[in-house]
């Protein structure tokens, strides 16, 4: 799970830089705001790869996901790019875990 969880976030992490730049142009929110914005989510998508193993590892990574579909608001196209990332989130931890089972099964017949 912390393989592909970790994917998502890092293509997160990458893709809130990108909107930042967007957001720069398109709105009327004060620079240094928008920039230490960005800057903190990009970092806690960097450290969550660390956690997401970890008690309470999933959810803040929902949480997250929430972030980045309401920054809509500001660059509409986030709604559809928070959405997509929102599915690859479900996807990383339903097939992350099925994986770790399978390796856990694996595991325990050899």
């Amino acid at each position: 799970m912390r393989t592909l969880c970790s994917a998502t976030l890092i293509s997160e992490c990458l893709i809130v830089g990108l909107v930042g730049l967007v957001a720069f142009r398109m709105t009327d929110v004060p620079a240094g705001t928008l920039w230490a914005v960005c800057g903190v989510v990009m970092a806690l998508c960097v450290l969550l790869c660390g956690f997401v193993t970890r008690p309470g590892g999933v959810a803040m990574g929902w949480a997250l996901q929430a972030g980045l579909v309401l920054s809509g608001f500001l660059v509409p196209m986030m709604f559809f790019l928070g959405a997509c990332f929102a599915g690859l989130w479900w996807a990383s931890v339903h097939f992350g875990r099925r994986v770790d089972e399978m390796k856990a099964a694996h595991a325990a017949q050899a």
